[in-house]
């Protein structure tokens, strides 16, 4: 390997102007054009420039990483694992410097932001324990003296696409897995966070990661398409909302691409009429508004028995109207602001629509003003929203959380499946039978009972069902189904 660990190094990336990173140096783009990166918390607050890729950059990065394949594969994945030990422990050091960019350009409370990364690095653990675990099988032969096996090899390079509302985590959980299986990699992080993916592909060249392995591509669209359209990628790994998904997978389908799409959700919560109610507030509130709401999990509907709703938004209503929005370096904030205008725009214009619609604002329902100017949403609570309305079928990925009213379990259940998406769904009973049933019941890949409908753990698959995924599932043994082929040997002695 041609690079030489070092964990005490300052970072390469200069955080006012990120640029590429491409066979092992940091390089502007070909064009020189760049994009500004804003605070959303303080707009006035410009963390820098970075650069703006276009498809001869992309070119530039599958050349590299597909001139690094051979070698990088070469190695086993037992030395892999040991090169990207070194990085968790570089991410380890450097936590607080990441923790901190993240909040500057994304905006999520730094708590959070300290979360995001002590989970990156919980999913880095245990994916480099899953590189002894990299296994084929033997089976019975049909003639005297052969040995049948299975085994399994990298796809080649890989292409992966992730989203700005974990810059670091959901790039880990693709970074890892691709780089131990033996493929190398092209990553184009979202354009409103480049320098938290730029500080963790760093870490990882300074661990000694060899150069063309890892490749960076800042830049939106055109950056991205490249990477799909490129022959030598085999596999896109994506991470975003449907319609982006399913245009990468449109689009990889005649060269028959593998894709691995974790798009959107519209996560439900059901509260029946024996949930312990305390503690279904608890966690709605940290469900609905944790990280501003912008998680594929987030809690956005609540579906409540008509003879406990009362009940439920009395104890509701007074917790999400003394949250305190503000900057996500506060201490004192419980909620930061939406990543960009847009977003902020599409929040006020749900709660609008919904308004229009029938349902109440009961908590809420603005964009919020602070001394700084910011991409602020109050957190917002609607009552009477209709099953089949618009903001109870629609992804709103922002502060916004829908209450609606069902009669029983069976009731509550059909309106859970009701939406296209499947990523998350949880149930708040003291029904054992209940409990076991809503988990056969649920149209979704992230099942929970009686706690907060996000997160998990580490080591559990992340993972959708209908809209909300296509492939092989993340954070997961399953994972290898996407960055390796399957390949079969009869051997005579």
């Amino acid at each position: 390997m041609d690079a030489k660990p070092d964990a005490t190094a300052t970072f390469a990336v200069d955080p006012d102007h990120v640029l590429n990173f491409v066979g092992g140096a940091w390089i502007p783009s070909s064009s020189g054009q760049t994009r500004r990166n804003v605070n959303p918390a303080d707009t006035d607050d410009l963390i820098g420039d970075f650069a703006e890729s276009n498809t001869s950059d992309t070119v530039a990065a599958v050349d590299a990483a597909h001139a690094a394949q051979q070698a990088w594969d070469a190695i086993g994945p037992i030395e892999r694992a040991s090169v990207l030990t070194r990085a968790g422990r570089i991410i380890e050091d450097r936590l607080d410097e990441i923790a901190a960019a993240i909040t500057r350009e994304q905006g999520k409370r730094l708590s959070e932001a300290a979360g995001e990364v002590k989970r990156a690095l919980a999913i880095l653990e245990f994916t480099i324990g899953e590189a002894r675990r990299i296994n084929g099988e033997t089976t019975p032969a049909e003639e005297p003296r052969t040995v049948v096996m299975t085994f399994r090899r990298p796809i080649g390079v890989v292409g992966l696409i992730t989203p700005w509302n974990f810059p670091v985590a959901i790039p880990m959980w693709k970074v890892a897995p691709a780089l131990i299986a033996g493929c190398t990699a092209v990553l184009k992080p979202s354009p409103l966070t480049p320098l938290s993916s730029a500080l963790i592909v760093q870490a990882f060249h300074d661990a000694g990661v060899p150069s063309g392995v890892l490749n960076l591509i800042q830049g939106d669209r055109e950056a991205g398409e490249a990477l799909v359209d490129d022959p030598r990628v085999a596999g896109i790994s994506f991470t975003g909302s449907l319609p982006v998904g399913q245009a990468i997978n449109r689009a990889g389908a005649g060269r028959l691409m593998r894709t691995q799409l974790e798009l959107g959700g519209k996560n439900a919560l059901i509260v029946l009429a024996d949930a312990d109610l305390d503690e279904a507030v608890k966690a709605i509130v940290h469900g609905a508004f944790g990280q501003s709401g912008q998680r594929c999990s987030a809690t956005s509907r609540v579906i409540v028995d008509r003879s406990v709703h009362d009940e439920l938004l009395a104890r509701l209503v007074p917790k999400v109207q003394a949250m305190k929005v503000g900057r996500g370096d506060q201490s004192w904030a419980d909620i930061g602001p939406v990543v960009n205008d847009e977003r902020q725009r599409a929040c006020v214009d749900a709660i609008e629509n919904a308004v229009a619609e029938g349902a109440t604002v009961v908590v809420g329902g603005h964009a919020a003003e602070l001394d700084t100017p910011g991409y602020f949403v109050e957190p917002t609570v609607l009552d009477d929203v209709a099953w089949d309305s618009t903001l109870a079928q629609e992804e709103v990925f922002g502060p916004v959380l829908s209450v609606i009213t069902c009669d029983g379990y069976d009731d509550a259940m059909r309106i859970s499946n009701s939406v296209k998406y499947g990523m998350s769904g949880t149930i708040f009973t003291q029904s054992p039978a209940l409990m076991f049933q809503a988990l056969q019941d649920f149209q979704a890949g992230m099942l929970h009972v009686n706690r907060p409908g996000v997160g998990a753990y580490s080591h559990l698959p992340h993972m959708g069902a209908k809209a909300s995924q296509l492939g092989a599932p993340e954070c997961s043994h399953d994972v290898w189904q996407f960055y390796t082929d399957l390949r079969s040997a009869c051997i005579k002695y």
